[in-house]
């Protein structure tokens, strides 16, 4: 696999620093979680189906759990000398925690100058918020990305998933492959300070036209991907259930709008997102509640236009394209387990689907460590 021989410390719990180190796993590296003798928070988060909780495993299959107290000078000498041998170093403390504890970066550079530190934090490292706590929702609402994401009632929803948490994770994985692609000709690490908050300013790069042009709020509900336009937008199904058309290109609305021998709409649609699309918005709604789901799905099925069924969970780990994906993998206890998002046509990742007991491996590495001294 692409990561074979590359270690990993993780000092991460929840889900930024976690799902990022669990990426490096599952393409070969070592990855080294050290968790407090009460463990990672998650162990102890929703329903179990097996040794632990899914979400425990979910972010921590094929890491390698070691127990250390931090605060105890042993092991934090011993977590230094871990990282004279390891390629990454991840953590997700509030700014000033690691430093505090002797295991900052400039302390860490010292026992090895080659480590690539990564540190996922809120408001980063230098911002004025620098010592305020934040989880992804808050995050997402101070970005801005909230004031985009409403009901329709037109107040603030809070989005299904952790988008601050995955894409600070997402960021830090590419910052961490960047900074090694450079120590291969360097042979020097590098410090990576990665702030949520920054990571959701840069994906409203699409919706922040108005405000960087002259400083104006958007209205969400006539922007291109905000409720705007007809062809991307949610529609109610006669069975009470939701399909969304997801493609404004004009390929796509002449295709639907000439199957429903209304070509007068199309140009409205080509227009632009606006107010003036509400005609076509109400023609199409009106059309979908003449239509079960399912009845729907076959219809936009025969037409190429862009479209999806609103899934249910369950449905879409049974859709039956990501089942021929391959995208939901089984272990030998009969659990399931979501499958590696990167995908290679050489070297594929092949992941270890368990997850370690608190403190599993730490006489393992313990050992490992001090046979390497003498």
């Amino acid at each position: 696999m692409k990561l074979q021989n590359l270690r990993v410390i993780d000092l991460s719990f929840f889900i930024p620093g976690p799902y990022l180190t669990m990426t490096l796993a599952d393409h070969g590296a070592e990855v080294l979680k050290i968790e407090p003798h009460d463990g990672d928070p998650t162990r102890h988060i929703g329903p179990s189906d097996g040794p632990s909780t899914v979400y425990f495993r979910n972010f921590n299959r094929g890491k390698k759990s070691l127990l250390l107290d931090l605060k105890t000078t042993a092991d934090r000498e011993f977590l230094k000398n871990l990282c004279t041998t390891a390629d990454v170093f991840v953590e997700t403390f509030r700014p000033g925690t690691a430093d505090r504890l002797g295991i900052g970066y400039a302390e860490i550079r010292k026992c090895n100058p080659g480590i690539v530190y990564c540190s996922i934090s809120a408001f980063g490292n230098s911002g004025t918020y620098r010592q305020r706590p934040a989880h992804s929702l808050a995050l997402e609402a101070m970005s801005g990305a909230l004031s985009q994401t409403l009901g329709n009632d037109d107040k603030p929803a809070i989005p299904g998933i952790a988008i601050a948490d995955y894409l600070s994770s997402l960021q830090g994985l590419s910052a961490i492959l960047m900074a090694l692609l450079r120590r291969e000709k360097t042979g020097l690490g590098d410090y990576i300070d990665v702030a949520m908050q920054d990571a959701v300013i840069g994906a409203c790069a699409n919706l922040v036209g108005s405000t960087l042009a002259d400083n104006t709020q958007p209205i969400a509900k006539n922007e291109r991907t905000t409720g705007g336009s007809a062809f991307y937008r949610i529609y109610s199904t006669r069975d009470n259930r939701h399909i969304v058309l997801a493609g404004q290109e004009r390929k796509f609305v002449e295709n639907l709008l000439h199957s429903l021998h209304r070509p007068d709409l199309v140009p409205l649609c080509l227009q632009g997102p606006g107010p003036h699309q509400r005609q076509v918005i109400e023609f199409l709604q009106g059309i979908f509640l003449e239509k079960t789901l399912e009845e729907a799905v076959a219809w936009l099925s025969k037409l190429d236009v862009c479209f999806g069924p609103v899934n249910t969970l369950p449905e879409a780990l049974s859709d039956e394209n990501a089942v021929s994906r391959g995208s939901i993998i089984q272990d030998d206890l009969g659990r399931r387990h979501i499958a590696p998002v990167i995908r290679f046509l050489e070297e594929p990742p092949v992941p270890s689907l368990h997850e370690p007991s608190i403190g599993e491996h730490t006489e393992e590495i313990r050992s490992r460590i001090d046979n390497n001294r003498h």
